[in-house]
């Protein structure tokens, strides 16, 4: 833990705080919200992406704590932006457009991992990957759970381990996706390194890839997207530890390898032709539907804090990244990028109107 510091010091560390959520450390801060000076002199990014800090955009009450971000975010049609936590008791915090804290959600649920919301009949629901349950679920957007899937027994993986000198892999799932016909896409990143799949009605169907570097196969499946700028629907595979893109058709049939050499990707939100990909080593990049990147954002220049989940908030700059672990577009094309650190960190990038 941190140590108690003084009032003075207090006031001193707040005033070097970047403009992102600070909501969640053993040192008293005077505002749930505070904002760093000078802000970038310049927008980050380049060409038609282009986007500024948003100083002092989410905003939350004294007695709310974010708590420690590893997980997802998310944004609704009427604007609202869902933020997973690790705190205790909480499961997913709802702001605004504006930044204003409108309320938690599923408590129960602390430890969500990533989310994505789907329209339904003209509703909207939160499908995710609940690492600490370990397990998926869907709920609705005041947060009542409509169903849970548990460990995939079926599938295997976690009875008998191939070698018997090692323990059976644990289920660890770190993202869902949910196909056009309602079937779900549950990635188990942190355990097997494979994409159990489930009929909408959460029966076990099969069990795509294995471990390894090769075409279909996954070390750490991290985040997982249906993309569908090509057509036909795939499956967008942030394949993290072998540093690129993949993506596979709704069968699990390998397609393509997008884009390699990526900082360790994570997650990715879509927008139009292009997708954002938070990764890890301190950058957000912006990939095009041929995975060229074409931009990046708040390329952490310190390799030292790159994936440095304890990082305190005192060493945090506006516009650098430390760890970027979930992400999501606006349908304005702002961003809200969540950092993976102790102290929670979530900042709003609001994107430039490209000039005429």
């Amino acid at each position: 833990k941190l140590p108690r510091v003084s009032p003075r010091l207090t006031l001193l560390l707040a005033a070097a705080l970047p403009t992102v959520l600070v909501a969640h450390s053993d040192f008293t801060l005077p505002l749930g919200q505070v904002t760093a000076a000078p802000l970038p002199a310049a927008p980050l990014g380049s060409g038609q992406w282009r986007f500024n800090v948003a100083a002092g955009w989410a905003k939350l009450p004294a007695t709310v704590s974010l708590g420690p971000t590893h997980g997802g975010v998310g944004v609704d049609r009427t604007g609202n932006i869902y933020v997973s936590t690790d705190a205790e008791n909480t499961g997913i915090f709802v702001f605004d457009a504006k930044g204003k804290y409108l309320r938690s959600i599923a408590p129960e649920l602390s430890g969500i991992h990533g989310l994505t919301l789907r329209n339904e009949g003209g509703r909207e629901f939160i499908y995710a990957a609940h690492v600490k349950g370990p397990q998926a679920v869907k709920i609705d957007l005041d947060g009542k759970v409509q169903w849970k899937i548990g460990v995939p027994k079926e599938s295997g993986f976690y009875d008998q381990p191939a070698d018997p000198k090692k323990k059976p892999s644990a289920f660890r799932p770190t993202a869902v996706a949910v196909g056009p016909d309602g079937r779900i896409y549950v990635a188990d990143g942190y355990g097997a390194s494979v994409i159990h799949v489930f009929s909408p009605q959460q029966k076990y169907l099969k069990t795509i890839g294995t471990r390894g570097e090769g075409d279909g196969q996954f070390k750490t499946c991290h985040g997982i997207a249906l993309d569908a700028r090509y057509g036909a629907p795939l499956l967008l595979v942030c394949d993290r530890e072998n540093r690129r893109l993949v993506h596979l058709d709704l069968e699990g049939k390998f397609v393509r390898t997008l884009t390699t050499g990526l900082r360790r990707p994570c997650a990715v939100s879509i927008m139009g032709e292009f997708v954002a990909v938070a990764e890890l080593e301190g950058r957000v990049a912006i990939v095009d539907k041929a995975g060229q990147v074409v931009a990046t954002l708040g390329d952490n220049p310190d390799q030292k804090q790159w994936a440095q989940f304890k990082l305190a908030p005192e060493h945090w700059r506006d516009g650098i990244f430390i760890a970027p672990h979930g992400l999501s577009f606006d349908k304005d094309g702002n961003l809200f990028v969540q950092d993976w650190n102790f102290a929670g960190r979530l900042t709003k990038l609001q994107r430039v109107a490209a000039k005429q």
